[in-house]
């Protein structure tokens, strides 16, 4: 009797997916069969205890969740998941019930997933979407290794177990198939509801779903266009919000046209559009009313459509190209098949089926019946068995000796915070200083500034893929563009808060500083208009540096080269000049080193770190070893020389005073542009030559932020992101102006990149 209790306990689990309010199929899939498993065990998902979910979001705190959700995921923080399989191992799931899709999950080829995977200690039952049949290399190891790491796979349909079985070398015994679940809907005639859309005595038409390019709506716009004749009172309703991901790259162009198709062809009476992302009830209706259902899509690689099994388990005449989920579900003569872009096809079995009622209710017989085995309470029945069966296979404890080591090891990294930048930003571009916290208009603004916040937001898009990012990296490039003096090909720098420039040419470091900000943001740019103006102006900008004569200049400009050269490798101007620079670079320390001191001036000044950094990153790109070993040498000595001998923590070079060859060097003022740029000619040195002691000195200069240094006081607000001017002997400059704080987000955003970059380990 016990035994018998013990296996009709309610099983607890969490859902890892996509979901509402988020606007995306994989979510509603996730909410509907969470809602379904909760009722089964006699609960509903808002207020029961045995059916949670973590989100995935690709906006962090932007949708409303139900109280259901109790993590979240930000798809492109790497962070995320491992916090994620933390919180689900000290969490009350049995059972952990991941959907997978490529593109939910950050990194390539949605890699990121496997930090949660490889971190959890409970069974996971994996739900694959989308199973390709030649995957490019990433995605065949991604989908393996998800797999390996999973303890049971389900998949909708059996080609996608073949595919798994042969492509991905899954063992069948761990796959499972269970059908895309649907809503109960009564086998009623579309008379019933037609009234809803004005659409009493006429045939009507349904395709609905996300719209988007590969949906082949215009296909069946053509086919309707061919039959309307014979059926005037024909009604094709294409139900269904643009996709979001399509809206935000391209707008409404898919939408509007096919409203031009729709014109072109006077349709405007025969066809309609419902942009919408409509609740289940008004589906239903729309469901009910129609005659004929049509999935044109244009991929055959499609294994899964939660549309057309509503639609079958409605008991609808369907349509379809023969993607391979459809050639499944209407096997047996359940629905008719027609070729792929081929609206001539369709439009004959469009006359056959709106000519032929009998013929109709036939095809919707046979859907239904098959589609019974499809509702949601059936599916839920299923994955309940599976969450047991994996439960059984894996069998053991739940938090081992790997959790507490690995929650334990290190501390946090803190969160990204741009509230301080967001601050210090108006709609000309990032202020220079600040009194304290408070943005100070006297000092106006700097193209330096500028330039380091431009390469801090390029740094955040190519990690995070956030848009809200987007509006300050357009302001920030504005300026630059605004800053060039057109006349002279030179940058101009100090700008007053009038938004007048006060010189007609600012310092060679200024002008070297805004290539290496465009270059940065030609090779990493979210959108060909960006990449646009950024190369237009790097070209503009580029040649004049040819001439000049800082070593600090020649760094800034072979950055900013070698990041262009990332995307127009071809540019013969900018790998002459990089080279030409670097070469120049390179001679200065040749000529002026000695054994005790490798260094390619007779002085350390500010952001010393960029001359070893563009020798090392040369180096490696010109297969020079000579230039790439004198960076590695040039750096390893300076981080020596600003170490504490006593407590082994960055002492930087003081501005004031500085360190001159032979002399004594200056302690204070400590900047922390000097911080962050060894983390960052740190990060190439480990990049280049995959020597860990070089993230140890990442970890060193990170710290000196944090406190530990000489006065052994943080300089940052975390909750702001904010960061003090500098350290001084007696404490910190309390003022977080442009420099400061621009330092320390980019030193952040290098850590979180390297934490990224990274392979999980369990």
């Amino acid at each position: 009797m016990e035994n018998h209790e013990a296996v009709l306990k309610p099983i607890d689990v969490c859902f890892v997916g996509t979901y509402p309010p988020r606007q995306c199929g994989i979510g509603t899939f996730t909410h509907d069969l969470g809602q379904s498993i909760a009722q089964l065990q006699g609960e509903t998902v808002a207020t029961g205890e045995s059916v949670r979910v973590v989100a995935l979001s690709n906006k962090g705190g932007a949708y409303n969740y139900g109280p259901e959700v109790q993590f979240e995921i930000r798809a492109q923080h790497r962070l995320d998941y491992r916090r994620a399989a933390d919180f689900l191992d000290l969490s009350n799931a049995d059972v952990i019930s991941l959907q997978h899709e490529f593109g939910i999950f950050g990194g390539e080829d949605g890699a990121y997933v496997m930090d949660l995977l490889t971190r959890l200690t409970r069974p996971v039952v994996t739900t694959i979407h989308t199973v390709l049949q030649e995957p490019t290399p990433g995605q065949l190891e991604t989908l393996k290794a998800v797999c390996a790491q999973s303890t049971l796979v389900v998949v909708m349909a059996q080609k996608a177990i073949d595919l798994l079985v042969s492509v991905y070398s899954v063992p069948r015994e761990k796959i499972m198939l269970i059908h895309h679940g649907a809503p109960d809907i009564p086998f009623l005639d579309p008379v019933y509801t037609k009234d809803h859309f004005q659409a009493e005595g006429r045939r009507v038409i349904l395709t609905f779903g996300l719209l988007s390019p590969n949906k082949g709506i215009e296909v069946a716009i053509e086919a309707i266009a061919s039959v309307v004749k014979e059926f005037p009172d024909l009604l094709y309703i294409v139900l269904g919000a643009t996709h979001p991901e399509v809206k935000r790259l391209f707008g409404e162009e898919y939408r509007l046209s096919l409203e031009r198709l729709v014109k072109s062809n006077g349709l405007e009476e025969n066809v309609v559009f419902y942009d919408h992302f409509v609740s289940l009830e008004q589906l239903t209706r729309f469901l009910v009313a129609a005659d004929i259902y049509i999935t044109p899509y244009l991929s055959k690689e499609q294994i899964t459509s939660g549309t057309l099994a509503y639609a079958m388990a409605c008991g609808k005449a369907i349509i379809s190209t023969p993607y391979w989920y459809a050639e499944e579900l209407l096997a047996d003569d359940r629905g008719r098949l027609v070729p792929f872009h081929d609206p001539k096809a369709m439009a004959i079995e469009l006359r056959k089926l709106l000519g032929d009622e009998a013929e109709r209710d036939l095809l919707r017989k046979r859907a239904y019946q098959f589609g019974r085995q499809m509702v949601w309470r059936e599916v839920a029945s299923h994955y309940v068995e599976a969450f047991r069966r994996a439960l059984h296979v894996r069998r053991g404890p739940i938090i081992g000796l790997r959790t507490k080591q690995r929650t334990t090891k290190r501390p946090s990294l803190p969160e990204i915070k741009l509230e301080h930048l967001r601050l210090l930003t108006d709609d000309t571009g990032v202020l220079q200083h600040a009194a304290f916290t408070t943005p100070d208009r006297r000092f106006g603004y700097t193209t330096d500034d500028n330039a380091r916040a431009l390469i801090l937001t390029i740094m955040n898009w190519n990690l995070f893929k956030d848009e809200e990012i987007l509006p300050l990296l357009q302001i920030y490039l504005s300026f630059l563009n605004y800053a060039l003096n057109e006349k002279i090909d030179r940058m101009r720098n100090f700008m007053d808060y009038e938004r007048h420039f006060v010189e007609e040419m600012g310092s060679e470091d200024s002008h070297a500083r805004t290539v290496w900000a465009l270059g940065t943001t030609v090779a990493y740019s979210p959108s060909d208009s960006i990449i646009g103006l950024a190369a237009r102006t790097f070209q503009q900008i580029l040649p004049v540096s040819e001439n000049f004569t800082s070593p600090r200049a020649w760094a800034y400009v072979i950055l900013g080269s070698l990041a262009y050269l990332k995307r127009f490798g071809g540019d013969r101007e900018a790998q002459r000049i990089h080279t030409l620079l670097a070469e120049r670079l390179l001679k200065s320390f040749a000529d002026n080193v000695a054994p005790d001191w490798p260094w390619g001036e007779d002085i350390i000044t500010y952001d010393n770190a960029r001359l070893p950094q563009a020798l090392i990153t040369a180096g490696d790109a010109l297969g020079n070893d000579d230039m790439r070993d004198y960076g590695l040498r040039a750096l390893a000595w300076l981080l020596k020389i600003q170490t504490d001998p006593q407590g082994g923590h960055l002492s930087l070079i003081g501005n004031n005073g500085w360190l001159k060859r032979n002399g004594k060097r200056a302690r204070f003022d400590q900047q922390p542009i000097d911080a962050e740029g060894l983390i960052d000619a740190s990060y190439e040195a480990f990049r280049v030559t995959q020597n860990e002691d070089w993230l140890t000195s990442i970890e060193q200069s990170f710290d000196w932020f944090l406190g530990r240094n000489d006065v052994h006081t943080t300089l940052v607000e975390l909750a702001t992101g904010g960061c003090r001017d500098g350290l001084h002997a007696g404490g910190v400059n309390q003022n977080q102006g442009a420099e400061s704080t621009i330092s320390w987000l980019t030193a952040l955003h290098r850590v979180h990149q390297i934490v990224q970059e990274k392979p999980s380990k369990t």
